[in-house]
C-alpha cells in the first residue's frame, strides 16, 4: 500500500493541509456524513483487502462500481410522530451535503459495517461538485474520523499517487490523511502550482482556514521540480492559497549549489486580479556622465480598476538630477482603448555654484486611443499624441530614451468625426494637429480645423434608375474648413507669445461637376469650383520716405475676398496584350498585358486684381523709382488670390504592365499573373497665357516589385525643357535649341526597400515571430523594420504564455542532426539627386539594414545598422544578443559607437512571478548638451 498507518492516534492531532482551498478535502467529509446518517444495509468486504481488514461471510465484489447518496435507502418515518417532529424545539443540524457524490475504483468498492470504512482501491475516483480527486486507494475511517488517500506499492514501485483537483487548482502529493472532526489534515511530499510558482513540501500541515504551513520547503519558476535550474530553500513558509506567500528565512540555490543570495523574509502575491504594488527600480552608474549612481524606473503600480491602472516611475541621481514618469492604460470593451505616458525630467551638469554648472528640463507626452468599430458607425474619436522637448531623446539619460533619439520628427493627431445620415449627408469633423521638427525645433499647430460638408446633391436626377447624359450628372455640394494655426518654436511653447503670430481663417467651396460618355470610350468630366475666403489676418503696407524703407501693418479683422475656377478632363483606357504561347505553348512568359490611361485636361484660372494694391517706392528727392504691387491677404491662412490670368492645358499618361507566367504547381491550369511595373506615371502642363516659359517639368514617377514581392522600387524624375542662363537662372530658351539635350534632369530620387526570411524561399511567408516584433516596436514608437535600432526595456518585458508555446515548439523541432536557423533581413536604400542649379550633386545616398538570426533555439543575435555612402561613414549601429536559460534570460544591448554609444546588460528570471530578481548593468551615454 502506498502509506503506513502511523501508531498513534489521529483524533486530536494538529493536522496540516495542502496549499488547495479547505473544499478540495470536505468532498471526502461527505463520504463520512452520509455514511454516519444512513449507515449501511450490507457489508461489502474487498475480495483482497490491502489494509487487511475483516471480512464477512458472504463478500460483494463490484468492479468500477458507481454509488450516489440517492441510491440508498431512506430511513423509515413514523407518521405518527410527524406532528412531535414539526413542533420540536430543537433545531436541526444543516446537511452538509450540497449535491450528489459519485466515487468509483476500476478495482473494487468495499463498504466494511464492523469497521465502518470504505475502501476504494485501484484508480479510485470521488467527485463532488467541482472537486475530484484521484488515487491509488482511498480509505474513509468512521472511527477516528480520518481520510485517507494515498498510492498504490507493486514490485516497480510507487504508482497512482493522489491528484486533487477543483476548478483549476490541482495540487498532487504521496498522501494525505484528513481529519473530519478538526478539518485538518497532513499531506506529505507535497507539489503545487499558484501563479507560476512550483511548491514542494515534505510535510504540509492544513488549517481550517485554509491556511497552509510548510516545513522545509523549496518553491521554484523552473517547470521541472525534479531537477529546476534554480530554486529558494525555506525552512518556514506561509501559503493562503490564491491570495499570497510568506516564507521566513530564505537562501537560493542554482543546480543544486547554494549561493549568497538570502533574505531574513520575503512576501510573494497570489492574486490572479490586478493589484496595486512596488515596481522594483533598476541599480546603476552613470559611467558616461557626471551624475553618479542612479535608481532607474522604480516607483508604484496602482490597480485602479479593471479599467484603468496607473504606474508612477522615476529616476534618481547621486547629483541631484532625476526623472519622472506617469504611464496608464485604459480600456472598455468594444468601445475604446488607449495608453497615456508623461515623462519630465530634470537634467543636472556638474555641481552647484561651479562655472560649468548648468540646469535642463525636458518633457514629452504620448497618448494614444484608439475608438471600437462597433462602438458608435457614426461617431469616432482618435487621439495620437507625441509632443514635448525637441532635445528630450537626445539629452534623456534613461536608456530607453536612445533609440528614439533617431526621429527628426514630432507629429500628433487628436480629431473627432460625427456623421449625420439622410439625404444630403452631412458630416463634420474637428481635429488637432501639432508638428514639431527636432532638429530646426519649429513648431506648426492647428487648434483646431474644423471641417463640414454635405453630400453630392444632384437636382436633375431621374427619381429611378441610373442617371445619364451631362444634365442628369450635375451636382454639387458644400465644404467649409476653418482653421486656427500656430507658428513657434520650442523655447517659446507653451507661453502667450506662441500665440502673437497666430493664424486664423475660413474657406467655403462649393463645387459644381457633371460627367458623360463621349463615342462609347471616352469619359469627359466638367466642373466649376467658387471658394470665398474669410481672414482675420492681413496687411497695410507703404514706403517711408524718412527711413527709405517699407513698413508692413498687421491689421487683425475680418475681410474676405472670393475665387473661381474652371476645368475639365477626357480621358480613356487602352489596353495592349501580347501573346507568347501562340508559338510556345510551353513559354514560361505567356503573355504581357500593357494598360495605358492617358488623360487631356484643360483649365481656366482667371486673374483676381480688384484684391492688389500698389505702392510707390521714392528716392532721397522725392522722385519715383518703382511701383510694386501686393495683396493685403498675403497672410491669409488659405493663400493670397492669383493676379495672373492661366489657360493651361496639362496631360497625364499612366501605364500599368502585367505578365501572365506559367505555375510551377503542375497541377494548375490557369496561369499566374504578377506585375512587372506597378505605375508608370508621366505629366505636363502647358500654359497657354503665359508670355514665357509656357511649359512646365515633366514630372516622371512609378514603382514596381521584384522577388515575390517582397522588394519594392520606387524612383521618381523632373525633367526640365528650358535651358539655364551663365547665372544658373531658367531662361526662355529650350535646353535643345541652347545647345544640349531634349530635358534637363534636375532631380531624381528612388528608393527600395526589402524584407525577407529563412522562410521567403519557402513560400511560407511571414513568421508569427516577425509580426509580434513588428507590433512591439509599434508600441514602443520604433520602426518596423529596426532600421535606427530596437527599443528594449528587458527589466519590465512581459513573458506570456505564447511565448512559452513559441519556445516549446522551437525544441520540438530541432533534431539531434538538423536545425532550420531562423533568420530576418530587412534592407532600405535611398538615393537623390539635385541639379536644378547645375549642382549635379548626390544630396544623400545611404543604405540601412537590420536583421536577426536564431543560432540555436536558445541563443539569438541582431543588428541594426546603415552606411552613407555620402559622408563615408556608419550610420547608428546596435547589436543585440539574447540567450534563453530555461527560467533565466541574458540579454545584452550595445551600441559601439557615435554620441550614443552605450550598453546594456541584463540577466534575470522570465517569470513575470519573480522580474525583480535581476540583475542589470549599464553604461550610459556621453552626456549630451542641448543647442
Amino acid at each position: 500500500m502506498g502509506f503506513q498507518k502511523p501508531s498513534h492516534s489521529f483524533t486530536k492531532i494538529p493536522l496540516i493541509g495542502l496549499r488547495t482551498n479547505s473544499i478540495k478535502i470536505l468532498f471526502a467529509l461527505s463520504f463520512t456524513v452520509f455514511i454516519n446518517t444512513f449507515g449501511f444495509t450490507q457489508d461489502i468486504p474487498p475480495k483482497k483487502d490491502p489494509i487487511k481488514a475483516k471480512t464477512t461471510k458472504k463478500p460483494v465484489k463490484k468492479d468500477s462500481a458507481t454509488i450516489s447518496v440517492d441510491s440508498l435507502l431512506k430511513p423509515k418515518v413514523n407518521l405518527k410522530e410527524v406532528d412531535s417532529i414539526k413542533n420540536d424545539s430543537v433545531k436541526k443540524p444543516k446537511e452538509l451535503l450540497a449535491d450528489i457524490v459519485n466515487y468509483s475504483a476500476d478495482g473494487y468498492v468495499s463498504l466494511n459495517n464492523k469497521e465502518k470504512k470504505i475502501y476504494l482501491y485501484n484508480k479510485a475516483v470521488v467527485k463532488y461538485q467541482d472537486m475530484e480527486i484521484n488515487a491509488g486507494i482511498i480509505v474513509i475511517d468512521n472511527n477516528t474520523s480520518l481520510i485517507y488517500a494515498g498510492r498504490l506499492k507493486d514490485s516497480t514501485g510507487y504508482s497512482q499517487a493522489p491528484i486533487f483537483t477543483q476548478a483549476n487548482n490541482k495540487v498532487e502529493p504521496d498522501s494525505i490523511i484528513f481529519n473530519q472532526e478538526t478539518k485538518k489534515a497532513i499531506i506529505f511530499n507535497s507539489r503545487t502550482e499558484d501563479s507560476g510558482m512550483n511548491i514542494f513540501s515534505p510535510v504540509t500541515k492544513r488549517e481550517n482556514d485554509s491556511t497552509l504551513f510548510m516545513k522545509d520547503a523549496r518553491f521554484t519558476t523552473a517547470e521541472n521540480m525534479d531537477d529546476p535550474e534554480y530554486q529558494f530553500i525555506s525552512d518556514k513558509i506561509k501559503l493562503v492559497p490564491g491570495k499570497k506567500i510568506v516564507v521566513g528565512p530564505t537562501y537560493m540555490e542554482i543546480y543544486g549549489v547554494p549561493t549568497p543570495i538570502a533574505l531574513p523574509f520575503a512576501y510573494f502575491p497570489l492574486n490572479k486580479e490586478q493589484k496595486s504594488g512596488i515596481i522594483f527600480p533598476t541599480f546603476g552608474e552613470d559611467v558616461g556622465s557626471d551624475r553618479g549612481y542612479f535608481i532607474q524606473n522604480g516607483g508604484y503600480y496602482f490597480a485602479i480598476s479593471d479599467y484603468l491602472d496607473l504606474a508612477v516611475l522615476g529616476d534618481y541621481y547621486t547629483n541631484g538630477s532625476y526623472g519622472l514618469r506617469l504611464e496608464s492604460n485604459y480600456a472598455k470593451r468594444y468601445r475604446f482603448n488607449g495608453n497615456l505616458a508623461i515623462r519630465y525630467e530634470n537634467l543636472l551638469t556638474s555641481e552647484r555654484a561651479f562655472p560649468d554648472f548648468t540646469q535642463n528640463t525636458i518633457y514629452n507626452i504620448r497618448w494614444s486611443h484608439t475608438q471600437d468599430a462597433k462602438a458608435n458607425p457614426n461617431s469616432r474619436f482618435s487621439a495620437s499624441v507625441n509632443l514635448g522637448s525637441s532635445q528630450f531623446f537626445r539629452q534623456s539619460v534613461n536608456q530607453n530614451n536612445i533609440i528614439n533619439s533617431q526621429n527628426n520628427t514630432l507629429a500628433s493627431s487628436i480629431s473627432f468625426s460625427k456623421t449625420f445620415p439622410g439625404e444630403p449627408q452631412v458630416n463634420i469633423n474637428a481635429t488637432a494637429t501639432h508638428s514639431q521638427n527636432t532638429q530646426t525645433e519649429t513648431i506648426n499647430m492647428t487648434l483646431p480645423t474644423i471641417q463640414a460638408s454635405v453630400g453630392r446633391m444632384f437636382p436633375f436626377a431621374p427619381k429611378s434608375g441610373a442617371k445619364k447624359g451631362i444634365i442628369q450628372n450635375i451636382n454639387f455640394q458644400y465644404n467649409t474648413r476653418a482653421e486656427y494655426r500656430i507658428t513657434t518654436t520650442d523655447s517659446l511653447f507653451g507661453s502667450s507669445q506662441m500665440f502673437e503670430d497666430a493664424l486664423a481663417g475660413m474657406q467655403h467651396t462649393i463645387p459644381l461637376t457633371t460627367n458623360f460618355k463621349v463615342f462609347n470610350h471616352f469619359s469627359v468630366s466638367a466642373s466649376t469650383n467658387f471658394q470665398e475666403n474669410w481672414t482675420l489676418n492681413t496687411i497695410n503696407r507703404r514706403f517711408d520716405e524718412n527711413t527709405q524703407s517699407v513698413i508692413t501693418t498687421d491689421i487683425n479683422g475680418f475681410d474676405s475676398f472670393r475665387t473661381y475656377n474652371f476645368s475639365a478632363n477626357i480621358g480613356t483606357t487602352l489596353y495592349g496584350m501580347f501573346n507568347f504561347n501562340k508559338k510556345n505553348k510551353d513559354a514560361k512568359i505567356q503573355a504581357i498585358r500593357h494598360v495605358v490611361r492617358p488623360s487631356l485636361s484643360y483649365t481656366i484660372q482667371p486673374a483676381f486684381d480688384q484684391f492688389y494694391e500698389t505702392y510707390d517706392v521714392l528716392d532721397a528727392d522725392g522722385t519715383t523709382t518703382d511701383t510694386v504691387e501686393y495683396t493685403r491677404f498675403e497672410r491669409s491662412i488659405f493663400g493670397a488670390p492669383g493676379n495672373r490670368y492661366s489657360s493651361s492645358i496639362g496631360l497625364d499618361i499612366g501605364n500599368n504592365i502585367e505578365a501572365k507566367i506559367r505555375s510551377k504547381d503542375s497541377t494548375k491550369t490557369e496561369p499566374e499573373k504578377i506585375s512587372l511595373i506597378n505605375n508608370l506615371n508621366v505629366s505636363t502642363r502647358y500654359d497657354l497665357a503665359a508670355d514665357s516659359l509656357k511649359f512646365s517639368p515633366v514630372r516622371v514617377t512609378g514603382g514596381f516589385k521584384l522577388l515575390k514581392d517582397k522588394m519594392n522600387v520606387n524612383f521618381a524624375m523632373t525633367l526640365d525643357p528650358y535651358a539655364l542662363d551663365n547665372n544658373n537662372n531658367k531662361i526662355n530658351t529650350f535646353n535643345v535649341d541652347n545647345g544640349g539635350s531634349l530635358f534637363r534632369l534636375t532631380s531624381a530620387n528612388m528608393n527600395m526597400g526589402y524584407s525577407l526570411s529563412n522562410e521567403t524561399f519557402s513560400g511560407k511567408g511571414d513568421t508569427e515571430n516577425e509580426k509580434k516584433r513588428e507590433d512591439e516596436a509599434i508600441r514602443a514608437n520604433g520602426r518596423t523594420d529596426d532600421l535606427f535600432g530596437r527599443v528594449d526595456d528587458f527589466s519590465t518585458r512581459v513573458y506570456t504564455d505564447e511565448d512559452k508555446e513559441r519556445q516549446k515548439e522551437k525544441e520540438a523541432n530541432l533534431s539531434e542532426y538538423s536545425y532550420k536557423i531562423p533568420w530576418t533581413l530587412r534592407l532600405a536604400y535611398a538615393v537623390n539627386y539635385n541639379n536644378t542649379r547645375r549642382e549635379n550633386r548626390i544630396a544623400s545616398h545611404s543604405l540601412m539594414f537590420s536583421g536577426d538570426i536564431e543560432l540555436s533555439p536558445k541563443w539569438s543575435v541582431g543588428a541594426s545598422s546603415g552606411y552613407d555612402f555620402l559622408n563615408k561613414g556608419f550610420s547608428f549601429t546596435q547589436f543585440r544578443f539574447e540567450r534563453d536559460l530555461l527560467s533565466w534570460r541574458m540579454n545584452f544591448s550595445w551600441v559601439p559607437f557615435s554620441t550614443l554609444s552605450s550598453w546594456n546588460f541584463f540577466i534575470g528570471i522570465k517569470s513575470n512571478f519573480l522580474q525583480d530578481l535581476k540583475y542589470e548593468q549599464r553604461r550610459q551615454p556621453d552626456q549630451r548638451l542641448g543647442n
